[in-house]
């Protein structure tokens, strides 16, 4: 399962706007924590049918920022959303983010 990048608020957008569960992960490329949950995230993407997309938190600072805003979710990083829709349904942040707790809240 590939892993969409998201730029721009415009990209960030339209990945909200598909339909159906979807996964959003906030990394930092800075942060070893980041650099564990992002492993526990593609652990999870190898053997799942779930889209996904990530935003580096530093590079696109404005993508970051807006997902903060738009879902009202003060900003961690790393973070992870699951969307149902255009709703986030589940979030979470740091050492939380196994492919276990992801498994679990995307399954249910």
């Amino acid at each position: 399962m590939s892993i969409q990048q998201l730029h721009s608020i415009e990209e960030l957008h339209q990945y909200v706007a598909q339909p159906g569960k979807k996964l959003l992960f906030k990394h930092s490329t800075t942060c070893p924590i980041s650099a564990k949950a992002h492993e526990e995230f593609q652990s999870y993407l190898k053997d799942a049918d779930t889209t996904a997309a990530v935003v580096l938190v530093i590079e696109d600072r404005p993508v970051s920022n807006q997902i903060a805003e738009e879902f009202g979710i003060k900003h961690e990083s790393p973070q992870i959303f699951l969307l149902e829709g255009s709703e986030v349904s589940w979030n979470t942040s740091h050492w939380k983010i196994t492919r276990d707790a992801i498994q679990q809240a995307v399954s249910q």
